[in-house]
């Protein structure tokens, strides 16, 4: 059995601490196969459930990505327009001279829509090893849960880029400004936006950037993994790590871009499985087939490659090299384009993303497969995802 095979792998990886438990699900030419194994919580010993909640992290991003692209098909944005057309501040936007804080010069052009899909704008994170990273911590960037996604977008603007846009690709919060701006043009909250254009036509009634007093027992609590102790360890406060960002489950005024939605494995395959034709459950067109087909591809120099992300971690995994390295970037979306950068595993288009506690989805259009990982581990050992990938593309093709 399949079911049994794989959940017998992820039990091994709950044995050497690596995790606490996973859930997980493929689609394969219209025939599903799903597991769990092991707990929502470490402590109690809760099992995991069909239906229990996950903090998505950066898979918060694609959905985003989508929204936007759906303002684009209604000729409500394009991907070329600048972004202070939305954001006047933007206008005042200073970029690094020689990587040096203090040393700042003009822009050479504007950031425009498209930038901010595929990471070129010039932006950075606060868990990246560079001086933009360092200000957006000392800032406090989205360590807030009580300030608004616009308050958290002005902090941004207000600090130099890292690059001028269009020059590198650097993984940002250029998401969270994107998400700002869908609710500048539509003049409502990203969440209603969200809500009405793809999560009620997907009846993805259980993503949310609130989770109901009645379903917080269903959040599977996270951990951070500790590779020289092997242990997991609870979350706490670290300077420049992504676990210093709110994420709270009780607000309800909450939300950002680029992070901050909590789904299920169910909910979020119902979106994955979405990214194959656009439609919506009752066949109605989320995507049309000429915007869907903009999104997989790769629309990057090879001057801009290998794509990696330099997070300041307290682990190293020397045996595990960068798993981007056969990746191109699509419009939110990794997108495969070198098979042999891959060991041969997968197929040309490929796309998908991942979350930081180790969630991750892929899409294959040419093999008619979807898949959704779900877990809460930062900072997680590599292998959980290899295990995944691997088995998929040598167990069911």
């Amino acid at each position: 059995m399949i079911e049994e095979e794989l959940n017998a792998l992820f039990q091994d990886t709950i044995s050497k601490n690596y995790c606490q438990g996973i859930q997980w699900s493929i689609l394969k030419d219209n025939k599903i196969f799903k597991g769990k194994i092991g707990y929502l919580n470490l402590e109690t010993k809760k099992e995991i459930q069909e239906d229990s909640i996950y903090r998505i992290w950066s898979m918060t991003k694609p959905i985003i990505a989508i929204a936007a692209i759906i303002l684009v098909q209604k000729k409500l944005i394009n991907f070329d327009d600048p972004i202070e057309k939305y954001l006047p501040s933007a206008n005042k936007l200073k970029v690094l001279k020689n990587n040096n804080i203090s040393s700042l010069e003009a822009l050479r052009r504007s950031i425009t829509i498209k930038d901010l899909l595929m990471h070129t704008a010039g932006f950075s994170y606060n868990f990246l090893d560079d001086p933009i990273g360092k200000e957006y911590e000392n800032k406090k960037l989205f360590h807030s849960e009580s300030t608004s996604l616009k308050d958290e977008v002005e902090t941004i603007l207000s600090t130099p880029l890292l690059f001028q846009p269009g020059t590198r690709w650097n993984y940002s919060v250029s998401i969270d400004v994107l998400a700002h701006i869908i609710e500048i043009v539509t003049s409502k909250g990203i969440f209603t936006f969200l809500d009405e254009n793809i999560f009620k036509p997907l009846n993805m009634h259980d993503t949310s950037f609130f989770v109901d007093d009645k379903q917080i027992h269903k959040i599977m609590s996270s951990y951070i993994y500790k590779h020289i102790s092997n242990e997991l360890n609870l979350v706490k406060y670290s300077y420049q790590k992504i676990e210093n960002y709110s994420y709270p489950e009780s607000n309800n005024q909450y939300a950002r871009g680029g992070h901050g939605l909590f789904s299920t494995l169910d909910n979020y395959m119902k979106f994955a499985k979405m990214l194959h034709t656009g439609k919506d459950v009752d066949g109605n067109t989320i995507l049309n087939k000429q915007h869907l087909s903009l999104i997989n591809k790769n629309y990057l120099d090879n001057s801009f490659f290998p794509l990696e992300i330099k997070s300041i971690s307290d682990n190293e995994f020397l045996d595990y090299p960068n798993d981007f390295a056969p990746y191109g970037w699509g419009l939110g979306f990794r997108v495969m384009h070198d098979l042999k950068k891959n060991n041969n595993l997968g197929s040309i288009g490929e796309f998908g993303w991942g979350g930081a506690a180790a969630t991750y989805f892929l899409v294959d259009p040419k093999n008619n497969l979807t898949a959704v990982l779900m877990t809460q581990v930062l900072q997680a050992h590599p292998i959980l995802k290899k295990i995944f990938y691997e088995f998929i593309y040598k167990k069911l093709l």
